[in-house]
């Protein structure tokens, strides 16, 4: 079987009750979790939430939900943590329930390798940069990868740097940088396997939860996608979220799709 795990936590840093925020008159968690449901891939789609209130208007969506204890910190942990009560489960995809408008094609790229290579135990999303913005800012993680399309690093900086380019607009369009995007498939055992692993030099230096797989010899293959989404980070973001779903509402009415 394969399942999407959707990890939701209440108290973001940045975003206090972030998976409730309201885009268009539903919670940003809903959004993710009916995007979610759209996959052809998916068996199931579960969320994994860290309070009562979640859980609740998790619920009241009818979604299938748990209940994870607060303390755990990652949303890697937290998919773990459910998996473990569930049966007869071979590939887990954790989608992020901050990006209310994954598209469900871009889980079922993902989640392929590891359907037609029994050598592919993890893999994730990665988009070429197209912008200076993307290419400087620090929440933009970049990856650089093999000609087997496995990863061979993840950065906040923009990764390779491009020695003969006189610009930064330059850097963009002649370096083939590619952004990393946080969805992640793995092979049962091996999210098992990942998530009993100690944070590792890298991982503490650059905040990157994925270097801790590199450090510890797993091998993560990247799945390049034309696709976009965007995750709701801040309050700038939500707004942003909230403008996209507006302008998105039009276009169906005018289409009637």
């Amino acid at each position: 079987m394969i399942i999407g795990i959707i990890p939701a936590r209440f108290g973001s840093t940045r975003l206090m009750g972030k998976p409730l925020a309201d885009i268009g008159g539903k919670p940003m968690i809903q959004h993710t979790f009916e995007r979610a449901k759209k996959s052809k891939l998916l068996d199931k789609v579960i969320i994994a939430v860290d309070d009562e209130r979640l859980l609740q208007v998790a619920k009241d969506f009818k979604a299938e939900a748990y209940l994870t204890p607060k303390e755990i910190s990652t949303g890697s942990d937290r998919i773990a943590y459910v998996t473990r009560k569930l049966k007869d489960i071979d590939i887990v995809v954790n989608i992020q329930g901050d990006e209310p408008f994954i598209q469900p094609e871009m889980i079922d790229e993902a989640i392929e390798p590891l359907l037609f290579d029994k050598n592919v135990n993890v893999s994730t999303l990665a988009k070429r940069v197209t912008t200076v913005d993307e290419l400087q800012a620090p929440s933009v993680v970049k990856v650089v990868f093999d000609y087997n399309n496995f990863a061979l690093y993840f950065s906040r900086s923009p990764i390779p740097y491009v020695r003969d380019a006189r610009t930064k607009r330059e850097r963009v369009d002649t370096g083939e940088i590619y952004k990393h995007i946080g969805l992640y498939v793995y092979r049962t055992d091996y999210l098992l396997r990942f998530t009993e692993l100690k944070p590792t030099d890298l991982e503490q230096i650059e905040k990157l939860e994925q270097l801790r797989m590199l450090e510890n010899g797993f091998k993560i293959k990247i799945v390049v996608t034309e696709r976009e989404s965007f995750s709701v980070d801040t309050p700038a973001d939500l707004e942003y979220a909230r403008k996209y779903y507006a302008k998105l509402l039009k276009l169906q009415s005018k289409t009637g799709k």
